[in-house]
């Protein structure tokens, strides 16, 4: 029997946590970090030498012998280059050393990591500045430290540094609007996160036999399994032993990083499982959630299994998302999504929900495009992720209540007393008190908002910088329109009511699946972008430009790279399946196909000779010939389409989306045909059934 977990005594064990500076730093030190934090105070560099010392100590005690700047370049995934405290004293002898200067700042081979057009691809220099606010940790006999990455001549290269512009942005227009409301405690507001995180399971050996998984993370050709998950047994049922081992190893080494793993169950469709965290600030939720699929990834290797992040790896059977949990919080602990019990508290609550409301109907196209990739678009508005229309969801209560401002009409709480709602009166709204609606794509819950469009595999950096400058924006409106207001309670009813009675056509509690819905939004004016290559062109309209430049998340340089980098990705995505897809007809479908139907056919000739019906034979020999032929004509189409692709980005995302992938579906539909009607013996890789039920 295994020793038991002690979860206090290794939690956070491999982080350079708070709790861990406040006792191997100087107080003096310490204060000054926390000032750095806090007050975004720069630090000294005898204070970042005294840091640094203290980290390198306790790393070697944890065994770390390489140190590496750790961060998030637009390539999805993280990036690090390991370097060992190694420093040579002479007679042979080294010493373990590590500087300030080497904490502070790195400068790794930045020529291969997109760029969007940023730099050419001969000039190598980038910079690391290490990130403060979050914490260095020990994995892999290395110390990792969180840093942002940047370009020689000061552009952002990375996911980090805009999400942390983001973050200080919406702070201080957050707390301008509570001055306005006699708070005179925060001094900062904080964008908290939880991303529950969905993937698949399969054992490695099948995963190796299969091209397409191995180039792709998804399967390009698969029949149906005779049973799904139509049964709806796997959801929250129980965890296979081989599962629950792997859950518990990475419960044990996501603990050890200071990582709040919570919640392990389950999901809808055979061999899917999920993982949600506790809430955390949003750039530890980030750094948190780019280790949590390392290290699922890592976990599964150990145990003969492979994780699959792919938001739709499987046909038929539901795909995976990351529900992105959103909301605001201030330094004296208070939610500023929660309703309070006071007209003051009340008052406050509504100018946030309505500036969010505001702002998702207004930017509703940046959101899409923040979760807009080659994966999600198999799996934005089937039945398990909402449509890719944008809407807000409040709930039976929170949206009367909406409703009654919207219309001047008194409101009836859940306790039966009936109400003018004005700026001084709110009803008390119990939390949750609504069953919860997963079809919408931002659906309150309580105190938070889900933003459920999210893919498994992606960076969860863009949603949250989105969210975070949009609430900014707003908030930035709403307190210009208040501040020297001479009837700040007048003022303030106006602009809640001018607020949700021009944007409540985003407020949708309905079916998001039902077709009705999408005639309904297109009424309303929402827009439907189904797809990447038709929804990135909105990413960089003049808007979306002047937002991100205004608040200083992005200049515009560094916001259209991102817009070049985002259609890069899609095309060279689609192109790989593309060519995999070619691959495998050619080598292993086409040759299997041939080879059981010579089998077939000499089973008919020999038959005949021995003067014994073959009726089923000759039936099945013209089934195989028939979709063999198609399925040629379907390849040659795809190989003739991939012939002609255009040059220009845009134009080839179009091309992909409306030609490429449309051939490839033709192929796969008579490939899948083919696999239901051959002899097992003879199929070349495993099938659903194998993958999925094993």
């Amino acid at each position: 029997m295994s020793e038991p977990i002690r979860v206090p005594e290794i939690f956070g064990i491999d982080v350079f946590n708070e709790a861990t500076m406040k006792e191997r730093l100087e107080p003096a030190v310490f204060v000054a970090w926390k000032q750095c934090v806090s007050e975004a105070k720069p630090l000294e560099m005898p204070i970042a030498n005294a840091i640094a010392f203290a980290m390198k100590e306790w790393a070697l005690e944890r065994g770390a012998t390489h140190f590496t700047h750790w961060f998030q370049p637009m390539t999805g995934v993280t990036a690090e280059k390991h370097d060992s405290f190694l420093s040579p004293v002479g007679d042979g002898k080294v010493i373990m050393d590590f500087s300030g200067k080497e904490l502070v700042r790195g400068e790794p081979d930045a020529s291969s990591f997109p760029s969007g057009g940023i730099r050419a691809t001969f000039e190598a220099r980038g910079y690391t500045a290490w990130d403060p606010t979050s914490f260095a940790f020990v994995k892999d006999g290395s110390l990792y430290i969180p840093t942002c990455f940047f370009s020689y001549t000061g552009e952002a290269l990375d996911k980090k540094t805009p999400l942390l512009r983001s973050m200080e942005e919406v702070s201080r227009e957050a707390v301008r609007i509570l001055r306005l409301f006699g708070d005179t405690e925060t001094i900062k507001v904080t964008a908290s996160v939880g991303p529950e995180q969905e993937y698949f399971l399969i054992p490695r050996d099948l995963y190796d036999q299969r091209e397409d998984l191995r180039l792709t993370g998804r399967t390009l050709f698969g029949a149906p399994a005779p049973k799904g998950q139509e049964l709806e047994e796997h959801y929250f049922g129980t965890i296979r032993t081989r599962v629950s081992h792997y859950m518990k190893v990475l419960d044990e080494q996501l603990w050890r990083l200071g990582i709040l793993s919570k919640t392990k169950h389950n999901e809808v469709a055979p061999c899917q499982h999920e993982m949600a965290p506790i809430y955390s600030d949003a750039n530890s939720a980030c750094d948190s959630n780019q280790l949590v699929m390392e290290i699922m990834k890592k976990c599964a290797a150990a145990n003969n299994l492979v994780c699959l992040l792919h938001e739709k790896p499987f046909a038929g059977v539901n795909g995976s998302g990351k529900h992105n949990n959103w909301s605001l919080g201030t330094d004296t602990g208070k939610n500023l999504f929660s309703p309070g019990s006071t007209p003051r508290q009340n008052a406050q609550f509504l100018v946030f929900l309505a500036a969010f409301i505001k702002g998702v109907d207004e930017y509703q196209d940046f959101l899409r495009c923040t979760v807009a990739s080659a994966g999600n678009d198999h799996r934005l508005g089937a039945n398990e992720a909402p449509p890719a229309i944008i809407s807000v969801f409040l709930g039976d209560e929170l949206d009367g209540v909406v409703r009654s401002i919207i219309d001047g009409t008194d409101y009836q709480d859940p306790g039966k007393s009936t109400m003018r709602i004005g700026v001084d009166v709110l009803p008390s709204i119990p939390k949750d008190t609504t069953d919860r609606n997963r079809t919408s794509p931002l659906a309150f819950t309580g105190n938070k908002f889900e933003f459920r469009m999210l893919g498994s595999s992606q960076s969860i950096t863009g949603p949250n910088i989105a969210l975070n400058t949009i609430m900014a924006e707003e908030l930035q409106y709403f307190a210009d329109r208040l501040e020297g207001s001479k009837d700040f309670h007048g003022d303030l009813q106006k602009l809640i009511y001018e607020a949700l009675s021009e944007h409540q056509r985003v407020i949708f509690n309905g079916n998001g699946y039902d077709e009705s819905w999408v005639r309904e939004a297109e009424r309303r004016g929402l827009s439907n972008y189904r797809s990447t290559a038709e929804c990135m062109p909105q990413y960089v309209s003049q808007k979306n430009i002047d937002l991100v430049t205004k608040h200083g998340i992005y200049n515009e340089t560094e916001f259209r790279a991102r817009y070049e980098i985002h259609l890069e990705s899609y095309c060279k995505i689609v192109n790989i399946e593309a060519r995999t897809s070619i691959d495998m007809l050619h080598k292993q479908i086409l040759p299997a196909v041939s080879a059981y139907a010579g089998s077939v056919c000499a089973t008919i000739a020999a038959k005949e000779a021995a003067g014994v019906s073959c009726r089923a034979e000759k039936a099945l020999a013209a089934q195989l010939s028939e979709n063999t032929d198609r399925l040629y004509d379907a390849l040659t189409a795809l190989e003739d389409v991939m012939r002609a692709l255009p040059e220009p980005a845009k134009e080839q995302a179009m091309y992909f989306r409306t030609v490429v992938i449309p051939a490839m579906d033709e192929a796969r539909k008579y490939a899948d045909t083919l696999e239901t009607i051959t002899d097992k013996e003879y199929w070349p890789f495993p099938t659903y059934s194998d993958m999925l039920f094993y």
